[in-house]
């Protein structure tokens, strides 16, 4: 029997800093400490050749249960739509109006933070209602 592993998201992005900083508000994330030796993360950065500064930034669920999630710089943009995308449960257990007003209420703080709302997609015969939004580089998630 094969064993669960361990894994980790990687987004490509331009600004890894700022789109890894967006997942910690949307995720309850933190960003993990810096490298021994190294008082915090700019200390580290600055020690790197000066065209991998900023190139990658990584946060972490606090509890230790989710996945790791890493940003990595790339030179190019975003073209198309993601092919894998991040759900964030919010409106687990709730249905009908309830759960909409939870999503909305959810798409209100995030779109605080730099979040664009795409689409609510109302509940149909097989799914409940959803919420499909951007992250501040564009990369589609959900609401759910």
């Amino acid at each position: 029997m094969a064993s669960v592993k361990q894994f980790q998201v990687t987004f490509d992005c331009a600004e890894p800093e700022r789109v890894a900083r967006f997942w910690c508000e949307v995720l309850g994330y933190v960003v993990p400490p810096p490298p021994d030796g190294f008082a915090n993360w700019d200390d580290f950065n600055r020690t790197l050749p000066p065209e991998r500064q900023g190139s990658a930034f990584a946060c972490v669920d606090p509890s230790g249960v989710g996945p790791r999630l890493y940003f990595q710089r790339v030179p190019e943009g975003k073209v198309v739509k993601n092919r894998l995308h991040l759900d964030v449960r919010v409106g687990t257990g709730l249905v009908g109006e309830e759960r909409v007003a939870a999503l909305e209420a959810e798409c209100a703080r995030l779109t605080a933070l730099g979040a664009v709302r795409v689409q609510l997609l109302l509940a149909d015969d097989y799914n409940e209602s959803c919420l499909a939004m951007q992250d501040v580089e564009g990369n589609e998630f959900c609401l759910d």
